[in-house]
């Protein structure tokens, strides 16, 4: 009777001879598996996305190298995707056999990807389509999913590689660029890459060289222009209106790999002589001289952050971003960003040029740090976070740049833009008959703009945390710019300091700016608001409020009563449009009445008014040269009676 060791024994020895026979067949009958296997896949392609893949020849060599000739991917009435006239392999016989293909060896020799898209559709739409399967548990581990994929990306890229006239075309529209690679070799871990750029207009080299190891899964690379030249991207230009490049990127991967169920991903990526030029970002091009950021990625199961243990360097700015996307009950979105001490001078002399074209030339003193907080919870949009605090210690501006905050309290030339165009000039001061001081406007207009405007404005620093984290939740909802968060103290310094171009770059130095004025005590507020009461626009060609008094009701700007004050509050985000409020008869339509009741029990509310303040109010009568527009209106609504009124309001 066989004892438990030797029955062991011999169910091992039956399974290796199994193995071994398995092997054997599979080496006798390999090239036939290899050709149901490239059945199978060419099935698929032609049901799930409407394309034929031919290979003109394909077979073994040996048990683990592959040579394919003649390959093409080509979707049903389109373009051909990929062309390959020759392609040698080696995989991994023991990943081959659990389905896990592992490339050790890649030769290609001659071909190409082309991406080509016309006014009829494009020739990859069909890979572009969503085919989740819905068995699919929607309870996905981000952290597998992620290792599964490099890992699996990663066993696609060769140790061995060597690739000779291969070339990935983009055709969009008739905008066309080319990407031939003339050299990529990657032996011993060493990559080297020779890549001529050609397009309609432009003609460059690429390289792309350094340390390469998939299977480790770490890498360090430089992507620069041999020519020592700068490195440009065609095409963006061309679609997108963006012109962008750089001199040199470099790329490091240290560390990726899976610990106590969490993915990390570690190393850095640094930028020198970075260029953008787009008109929303700025009117000429921004440059940064150098940058880098170091990064630890940690990928948890519904969760991904970046540790705040990572920095980002902007020239000599250095801070510790930190930011997590959580997806469990609710969806959770977290920004954290601090900027430790630095010095003020360093801070302005570091900012992208073209960026910050105003502050050119600018000097100051003294130090600041700076945290930003932001959290959003979607199930809870009203607890938005949003804190922002700037320390300043011994912060002055000793020189400033284009824009001279000083200048607010002196006389000045004020100069609106209106769609494009410069305006005629408005003197800001005594010299100006339409000039009104602060103390000579009716309290009441005072009070009506405050509260409709900004009612916080004497408290202020220039900005409204409740007013941003309410801006922010809106447009998170409606998933668009379709609120901001402008305080009187922006509208000016936009006004007064800065173009009326919607550009990136105006928002970031009005932002700045803003500070700077309201925080260093350059002007007072009742300066402020008494240039704010002359310059801004309440009607056509109408600036100031000693303008706009006598263009409604002939009156100077002390003598206006409480609906006058209502009437002119009103109508400040869209003044041009006033008379577009009134019916035929010259009366405030119901949403105008609406608009200023509102705003009348505001104030009330707030005890701004008093009710004696509405008792003795006449009806609102247009009684100057505004009346003639109001004329117009009528005479062209009769002429055009089938247009109701109706579609005017505002």
């Amino acid at each position: 009777m066989k004892t438990a060791k030797q029955k062991a024994f011999l169910a091992l020895k039956i399974s290796g001879m199994m193995l071994l026979l398995g092997i054997a067949l599979a080496f006798a009958f390999r090239n036939a598996l290899l050709e149901k296997i490239i059945h199978r896949i060419d099935t698929k392609l032609d049901r799930d996305y409407q394309c034929r893949l031919t290979i003109q020849k394909a077979e073994f060599h040996g048990l683990t190298e592959l040579e394919f000739q003649h390959i093409a991917l080509v979707p049903k009435q389109a373009d051909t995707l990929v062309r390959i006239e020759g392609l040698k392999t080696k995989v991994t016989f023991w990943k081959l056999l659990i389905g896990d293909i592992q490339l050790g060896k890649l030769e290609i020799n001659k071909g190409y990807i082309q991406l080509v898209k016309t006014k009829n559709g494009s020739n990859f739409d069909a890979f572009l389509r969503s085919k989740k399967d819905p068995s699919e548990n929607a309870e996905v581990n981000y952290a597998k999913l992620l290792n599964r994929i490099t890992s699996r990306l990663m066993n696609l890229v060769p140790t061995d590689m060597s690739v000779k006239g291969f070339a990935f075309r983009i055709n969009d529209q008739g905008h066309k660029v080319v990407f031939d690679f003339q050299q990529l070799a990657l032996e011993n871990k060493k990559l080297n890459t020779r890549i001529q750029v050609t397009s309609e207009d432009f003609s460059q080299q690429w390289s792309i060289s350094g340390f390469a190891d998939p299977r480790d899964r770490k890498a360090d690379l430089d992507f620069y222009n041999p020519d020592k030249d700068t490195v440009k991207i065609p095409y963006l230009d061309k679609k997108w209106n963006l012109k962008t490049g750089f001199k040199s990127i470099h790329f490091n991967l240290e560390n990726l790999t899976m610990r106590s169920g969490e993915l990390h991903i570690d190393g850095y990526s640094s930028i020198k002589n970075l260029f953008v030029n787009h008109p929303k970002i700025a009117g000429k091009d921004v440059t940064v001289q150098s940058a880098r950021f170091d990064y630890h990625w940690v990928v948890a199961s519904r969760a991904i952050a970046l540790d705040s243990t990572s920095t980002l360097q902007l020239n000599r700015i250095q801070c510790n971003p930190y930011l997590s996307y959580t997806h469990d009950t609710d969806k959770i979105y977290a920004l954290k960003l601090s900027i430790p001490k630095m010095k003020a001078q360093d801070f302005i002399a570091s900012l992208p040029n073209g960026l910050f074209r105003h502050f050119e030339g600018m000097e100051a003193q003294g130090n600041f740090s700076y945290a930003l907080h932001f959290a959003y919870n979607n199930h809870k949009p009203n607890e938005v976070v949003f804190e922002s605090k700037l320390r300043p210690e011994n912060l002055k501006i000793t020189q400033y740049g284009e824009a001279d905050l000083n200048k607010i309290n002196s006389e000045f030339v004020y100069r609106a833009v209106d769609k494009g165009i410069l305006q005629r000039p408005i003197v800001v001061g005594n010299s100006n008959p339409y000039f009104t001081p602060l103390s000579a406007i009716s309290p009441y207009l005072q009070k009506c703009v405050l509260t409709s405007e900004d009612p916080s404005f004497f408290n202020h620093r220039g900005f409204i945390n409740e007013a941003f984290k309410q801006s922010i939740v809106k447009n998170i909802r409606t998933k668009k710019f379709s609120r901001g968060a402008s305080t009187i103290s922006m509208q000016l310094v936009k006004n007064v300091f800065l173009t009326r171009e919607k550009t990136l770059s105006r928002k970031l130095e009005e932002i700045l700016l803003v500070y700077i004025l309201e925080n260093n005590h350059i002007s007072t507020k009742e300066r402020m608001l008494e240039v704010y009461f002359n310059i801004i626009e309440w009607g056509p060609n109408v600036y100031g409020i000693g303008e706009a008094s006598r263009f409604y009701f002939q009156k100077s700007p002390g003598d206006l009563n409480l609906n006058e004050c209502l009437f002119l509050a009103t109508i400040i985000p869209k003044p041009k449009g006033f008379m577009y409020r009134f019916d035929a008869n010259h009366e405030l339509k119901l949403f105008a009445k609406q608009q200023e009741t509102f705003l009348t029990k505001l104030m009330l509310r707030r005890n701004v008014l008093t009710a004696n303040d509405t008792i003795g109010n006449f009806p609102l009568t247009i009684s100057g040269p505004a009346a003639s527009f109001l004329k117009q209106k009528t005479i062209n609504t009769i002429e055009n009676d089938s247009l109701s009124t109706d579609e005017f309001e505002f």
